[in-house]
C-alpha cells in the first residue's frame, strides 16, 4: 500500500496549487497476480477492489492488454519479466482514477518501462509508455518526455510536452510529471510516499481515515475546477480523444 500525497501546481499567469493525501495499492499482475484479502482484493468482493475491467480496454484480463501494448511498441521479453500496477482501488463500488502506473521490470528487478494510464472526468482514457533507448533500466534521475495528446483538464490546452521521472523502491514511490507548454504555462504533478505491505490493519486504517475513497478524489477534482473557474480560467470544450490507445 502507498499512503502518500499528491501535489499539483499550475504554472503561468493564473496560479493554483493543492496537496492531498491519497491511498494507492501496488500489486503484481504478471506473471503471478496478487489476489488480496477480504478487505482489499482483486476479482473478489471487498471494501476496496482492483478490477481488470477498470483498466485498459475494460476487459477481463488487464495483464494481457498491457503486455500487448508494451510489445507493440518494441519492448523485449526481458523487460516484461514482471508487471506491477500502482492504482487507486474501486471503493464502495465507485472508482475514478486520474492516473495509474504500470511498471515493467526485468529479472533483476529493474524498471525498464512505465505505462502512465490517464483518465479524464469525461470517461476518456489514454496511456503514455515511457522508456529509455533499448528499454534500458530507468533510474530516478532519468527524464522521459512525451507529447501531450490527451485532454485531461478543461482548463488546460492539449499541447506541450510531459517530462516524467520515476523512482520505485521496495519501500517508497516518487513520481513526478512536469507538463510544459509555450509561455511558461503547464502543470507540475507528483505522487510520493512510503510503501508498506497490505494488511487488514492498514486497510482498516484507510477506511477510517478516508472512507469515501475514490468518490472523495472525484469531489476534490471538481472543487479545484470550481476554484479555477472563479479565478477566471477559460473553459475549453472537450476534443475527441486520440484513436490510439497508447502513445
Amino acid at each position: 500500500m502507498l499512503t502518500g500525497s499528491t501535489y499539483h501546481a499550475r504554472r503561468g499567469e493564473l496560479r493554483n496549487a493543492f496537496r492531498y493525501d491519497v491511498d494507492y495499492v501496488l500489486c503484481r499482475v504478471h506473471p503471478v497476480p496478487w489476489r488480496g484479502g477480504k478487505l482489499m482484493g482483486r476479482k473478489r468482493p471487498a471494501f476496496a477492489v482492483v478490477r481488470d475491467a477498470d483498466h485498459g480496454r475494460g476487459g477481463s484480463d488487464m495483464a494481457a492488454w498491457v503486455l500487448e501494448q508494451a510489445r507493440s511498441l518494441g519492448a523485449p521479453e526481458s523487460a516484461l519479466h514482471e508487471v506491477w500496477l500502482l492504482t487507486q482501488p474501486r471503493t464502495l463500488g465507485f472508482l475514478f482514477n486520474p492516473v495509474s502506473f504500470w511498471f515493467f521490470r526485468d529479472a533483476e528487478g529493474a524498471t525498464c518501462a512505465v505505462l502512465a494510464e490517464v483518465n479524464n472526468t469525461f470517461g476518456d482514457r489514454h496511456s503514455y509508455l515511457c522508456f529509455l533507448p533499448d528499454f534500458a533500466p530507468i533510474g530516478p534521475d532519468d527524464a522521459i518526455t512525451a507529447q501531450k495528446v490527451f485532454h485531461v483538464s478543461p482548463f488546460q490546452k492539449v499541447e506541450g510536452t510531459y517530462r516524467f521521472t520515476f523512482d520505485l523502491k521496495d519501500d517508497a514511490v516518487d513520481i513526478r510529471i512536469d507538463h510544459r507548454r509555450e509561455g511558461g504555462h503547464g502543470v507540475i504533478a507528483t505522487l510520493a510516499g512510503p510503501l508498506a505491505p497490505v494488511t487488514p490493519k492498514r486497510v482498516l486504517g484507510v477506511i477510517l481515515r478516508r472512507p469515501l475513497g475514490a468518490l472523495r478524489v472525484f469531489a476534490l477534482i471538481y472543487w479545484q475546477a470550481i476554484k479555477l473557474k472563479f479565478k477566471g480560467a477559460p473553459y475549453r470544450v472537450r476534443p475527441l480523444p486520440p484513436k490510439e490507445e497508447v502513445s
